[in-house]
């Protein structure tokens, strides 16, 4: 009976699996320049346009200052709509925010909508909707886009633009990243230790994105352990189009020894969407297929220590900018799975982040999760199905 349940869930998840095979052939095209002139010479290109540009303005009745801009030399220029000029390396574009690095504002990340210009040093590979990602010097003016490759140059607008990253000059351009950390130390009447910390590391391209997420905390109160958990989380999504998106492979490495999890490893793959996308405001949803592998601590006489179960995975991912200095995160994951596997459980983690610099943050996170059906041990004793943490610490942007 226990195998025929498991087959018929494999058969439910199968139209699923069958969708993510069609989509892993639907690759985007890259457009990669042929020409042969070399990157130099390319950005004179780029430089000679730009002096039209400069001369059309000048001999514009309506010439103002604003219209000048500086060319591009070592470094990487950006315009807002306040007409103010930064001078720096351009990150990544991802979600309509530009992270963007400068000698005198450090690592900052602008709303896309609120710049009006860029002139890049850089050869940036840019991710057009429908269409392909092209390599090439980046010129954007209010809502017109090109790129120029070789002696080629192509025209877009700045709504076609999904994302764009430097086109692998530089790898260390791809990556960012986060870490926090919290302890909280007793002694007297209670000696009590607690331990937590949280790591999130991204690598974005034009037209993907790696994410790699940690939170783990050890707890100890009179000598006596009271918490080991640690958990590692990782997803690949490719863009299809500006909002629709599919992960080849996400996965979760889960261990608890107090929940009776020695090892809990899932891997599966599925779909996304993004639902809003706007200045404050961003919320996607994701989910498919997967697999569960468990290894219990200790069962109970007659069971088995070891659980393979399908499962299907729901995820959503919600940000708003509550002001300038503060950020609400939620993220959600939800899990439907065999019985011995927890049936039905899900990770929520809400966090506000409070900017101190543009590279410290004090962060406050809530954590709860529930398995609705917990393994229970050796000695008896079934796990709590619900489980709480308060994290308070200082995070650090990398």
């Amino acid at each position: 009976m226990r195998c025929m349940e498991k087959y018929k869930t494999f058969l439910y998840l199968f139209p699923f699996c069958f969708a993510g095979a069609l989509l892993a052939n639907g690759d985007i095209v890259h457009l990669k320049d042929s020409s042969g002139l070399s990157v130099d010479e390319v950005r004179k290109i780029a430089k000679d346009q730009d002096t039209q540009t400069q001369k059309q303005h000048l001999n514009s009745k309506e010439c103002r200052w604003e219209n000048l801009s500086p060319t591009p030399q070592k470094y990487d220029w950006i315009q807002t709509v306040s007409g103010e000029w930064f001078k720096g390396d351009i990150i990544a574009l991802y979600d309509d925010k530009l992270e963007f690095d400068s000698d005198e504002i450090g690592l900052y990340t602008f709303d896309f909508e609120d710049v009006k210009t860029i002139k890049s040093y850089q050869v940036l590979s840019v991710n057009i909707e429908n269409l392909a990602s092209i390599s090439g010097i980046m010129r954007l003016y209010d809502n017109h886009l090109t790129i120029i490759q070789g002696d080629t140059s192509y025209e877009f607008t700045k709504n076609d633009i999904i994302s764009f990253a430097p086109a692998g000059e530089l790898e260390r351009n791809f990556w960012s990243g986060k870490m926090s950390f919290s302890v909280d130390l007793r002694e007297g009447n209670i000696e009590q230790k607690d331990y937590s910390a949280q790591a999130s590391i991204r690598r974005r391209t034009a037209d993907s994105t790696f994410s790699f997420d940690y939170l783990g905390r050890i707890s100890s109160k009179d000598g006596m352990q009271t918490a080991d958990d640690h958990r590692f989380n990782q997803k690949y999504d490719r863009y299809i189009t500006r909002y629709f998106f599919w992960t080849p492979v996400f996965s979760e490495y889960y261990t608890d020894k107090y929940k009776n999890i020695k090892h809990q490893v899932t891997l599966g793959f599925g779909l996304g969407y993004t639902l809003i996308d706007t200045k404050s405001v961003e919320w996607s949803f994701s989910g498919g297929p997967a697999v569960i592998y468990t290894r219990y601590e200790t069962v109970e006489q007659g069971g088995r220590k070891d659980d393979y179960s399908p499962a299907l995975e729901i995820s959503t991912s919600y940000e708003k900018e509550l002001s300038a200095i503060t950020d609400f995160t939620y993220n959600a994951k939800c899990t439907l799975s065999d019985k011995d596997a927890g049936g039905y459980k899900h990770h929520m983690i809400f966090m506000l982040e409070n900017e101190l610099l543009s590279w410290l943050d004090i962060d406050i996170t809530a954590v709860w999760d529930y398995v609705r059906t917990p393994k229970q041990g050796a000695d008896g004793v079934i796990p709590e199905k619900n489980d709480y943490q308060l994290l308070v610490g200082f995070g650090i942007e990398f």
